[in-house]
């Protein structure tokens, strides 16, 4: 017997994008059905941003003590693997009540663990009940890409979905896919005793500014990880703890695990689009920008909407979404604010155009504002020098920002709000930082921007010398 179910707004898939429309609409008044057909949280708690971040801390201080410093000696860290394996699990035990049924269920949400399907353009069914909704929202996310690489059915390979399961540190692990999952996870694994080989086709770390970049890549081959680029893979083999990887260019790696890292493919087969009259395609969800689809009853959020695939993103569009559809005002999503980090060590973190994208849109009128971290004098102090802001500027406003060093992800946050908020690149000059803190490098790349305008300025000059005779 087919359960029927009338609400207003009907949201598929519990990870950070269907959760925040959820939780935000109900608390407003709506009725809201939520479907989820595995585990609550999504990706993002489960296999990708919380766990990731939890090993990374793990590695970060077996590295302390490796390299001891400041008048501690270093020494050889007793590594148990699967106990900072229990601090990954821990972690997510830790946060996974806020995102769990019975959270949401206390809201006042209608949660069926079930995936949802469409049956009409008004109809989603999951298991034995049928939802009619006023608007439904599309938040099924994203899994690891697999590609078709000759032998890869026959041979055991571990993706983010099943890394944080494992518990005997591998030997030696080979990555394929130099972006910042595979960078982040190959720096951990470096970090936690293993020997580390990442295979990347083209160019690892190839999204960000190629100068950022490179001041990250040379710490971590300095750390011992072996990156190969240009390293396409034409054939996998071998069995659990003896896996051989070929490429195209004839040279073979030999390693004991295998981790697939080259991107992600989004979930969409489950969800008959057909059915709804949803247009998509590989890279997921056809959106206009106010992230409704081709049925103007079902809208997108997150990975699945074929944008930028982060968990912060996902969040963003909830925002979207919930001023459309239960306050019933106009909202379209953008993305020039938006910032992402990649957190190896030193971390990444960028938002807005990077140099290059800015000098191919704006030419000449581009101005780039840059600081070393070891001009600052907290990176000095402790020992965390490596890094360079770069500012991309135009017409007094900034319009990118690129930063690699110590707590990038946090020191890109004033940029994002300065981009989102259009204010002028003034506004961060007179701010006002305490010393000493990383922070300061905010204020002292906005600072060089008008350096050369306060202190070579011929005009100036003369202006100080007639103020200097009164």
């Amino acid at each position: 017997m087919t359960n029927r179910i009338e609400t207003d707004i009907c949201v598929i898939g519990a990870g950070s994008g269907g959760l925040s429309v959820a939780a935000g609409a109900v608390q407003m008044g709506a009725r809201v059905v939520l479907l989820e057909g595995h585990k609550m949280g999504g990706d993002c708690l489960n296999y990708g941003c919380v766990p990731s971040k939890a090993l990374i801390a793990a590695a970060k201080q077996a590295h302390t003590v490796r390299k001891g410093g400041f008048g501690i000696a270093p020494a050889e860290p007793v590594i148990d693997y699967a106990a900072a394996k229990d601090h990954v699990h821990d972690v997510i035990a830790t946060i996974e009540p806020v995102d769990s049924q019975e959270r949401f269920e206390g809201l006042g949400v209608h949660v069926i663990r079930e995936f949802g399907e469409f049956v009409s353009p008004t109809e989603v069914k999951a298991g034995d009940t049928t939802i009619t909704a006023r608007r439904f929202v599309i938040a099924t996310g994203s899994r690891p890409f697999v590609p078709p690489i000759p032998g890869i059915d026959s041979v055991p390979y571990l993706t983010n979905e099943s890394l944080f399961d494992l518990r005997d540190r591998p030997d030696h692990l080979i990555v394929i896919g130099g972006g910042p999952i595979g960078m982040e996870m190959a720096q951990a694994h470096v970090r936690l005793g293993s020997k580390v080989t990442v295979l990347e086709g083209a160019q690892a770390l190839g999204k960000d500014d190629p100068e950022l970049a490179a001041i990250a890549l040379e710490r971590l081959r300095g750390e011992g990880i072996e990156i190969v680029e240009g390293a396409q893979v034409s054939e996998v083999s071998g069995t659990a703890g003896d896996i051989t990887v070929k490429t195209e260019d004839g040279r073979s790696f030999a390693g004991s695990h295998l981790l697939m890292a080259v991107g992600r493919a989004v979930n969409v087969d489950k969800l008959n689009l057909e059915a709804a009259g949803v247009d998509y395609d590989r890279r997921g969800v056809k959106v206009d920008a106010s992230l409704r689809t081709t049925n103007k009853k079902v809208y997108a959020a997150g990975d699945v909407a074929g944008g930028l695939q982060f968990t912060h993103v996902a969040g963003y569009h909830a925002g979207v979404l919930i001023r459309q559809l239960v306050l019933g005002l106009p909202a379209k999503a953008r993305t020039e604010h938006i910032p992402w980090a990649t957190y190896t060590d030193p971390e990444i973190a960028q938002v807005g155009l990077t140099e290059d994208q800015a000098r191919k849109a704006h030419g000449p009128k581009l101005e780039v504002a840059r600081f070393a971290f070891d001009e600052n004098d907290r990176a000095i102090a402790s020992g965390r020098t490596t890094g360079l802001i770069k500012v991309m500027i135009v017409k007094g406003k900034p319009i990118g920002a690129s930063i690699v060093g110590a707590d990038a992800g946090e020191l890109i946050g004033l940029w994002a709000y300065a981009i989102a908020n259009g204010h002028k690149i003034s506004a961060v000059a007179n701010m006002v930082a305490p010393y000493p803190t990383l922070g300061e490098v905010n204020k002292r790349a906005a600072g060089a921007y008008f350096s050369p305008r306060l202190f070579q300025s011929d005009l100036v000059k003369r202006i100080v010398r007639i103020v200097q005779k009164f």
